[in-house]
């Protein structure tokens, strides 16, 4: 797909790191992949939709606008999800461990111990029904950080609230490394995790 007018479309990003820096807990082929070929098919698909869009209104041409819609969040939910994951993955030794500054007192605040939420979010990334994601959020109205699951990139979203933190349990996220194992996958997300990104989302959303 030829990509124009840049602004006007989605575009892949560019990762801030190797498709090996994650390894050993996601491969280079794994990693390749997922960015690659399943980010790149959300923001194809979404593309492909607004130019559908543009078509249909410059020619006035008629449109199943619910399916439309349905599947444009779909693949737009995707892309932006994807992206934010990307953002808060480090390569071993600069991500994992525990979270300090204001991220840390709020989870500390919240859940009473970092170990607690470390279970909440695991179990939420593990049961979320079908694919989807665990997210870790900010309500701005209560100044609570709160965990959501979504479904389908789309599914069970709390409306404005500011997502600090995603790890995407679809399986194209883990099938080649961990298999159907998603637990594993889940385990190993906490080694990869780059806290300074989210403790820097946080922070940006409390402005």
């Amino acid at each position: 797909m030829n990509l124009v007018e840049p602004g006007r479309f989605y575009v892949l990003p560019q990762l801030r790191f190797g498709y090996e820096a994650l390894a050993p807990f996601m491969s280079e082929e794994q990693l390749r992949i997922h960015h690659s070929k399943h980010h790149q098919a959300y923001v194809n698909g979404a593309n492909s939709i607004l130019q559908r869009l543009d078509k249909a209104r410059k020619e006035n041409l008629e449109l199943d606008i619910k399916s439309t819609l349905k599947e444009l969040s779909f693949n737009i939910g995707g892309h932006l999800l994807h992206s934010l994951f990307w953002g808060n993955l480090a390569p071993p030794g600069e991500g994992g461990g525990r979270p300090g500054g204001v991220l840390g007192d709020y989870i500390e605040r919240e859940f009473g111990s970092f170990e607690r939420f470390q279970r909440e979010f695991s179990q939420a990334s593990m049961s979320v029904e079908g694919s989807g994601w665990g997210a870790l959020t900010l309500c701005r109205q209560t100044g609570r950080p709160i965990i959501m699951q979504i479904e389908k990139h789309n599914v069970n979203v709390y409306p404005m609230f500011r997502i600090l933190m995603v790890l995407d349990v679809f399986e194209h996220a883990y099938y080649i490394d961990y298999k159907n194992d998603r637990a594993k996958f889940v385990d190993a997300f906490w080694k990869i995790v780059n806290w300074e990104e989210v403790n820097k989302r946080l922070e940006e959303a409390l402005k």
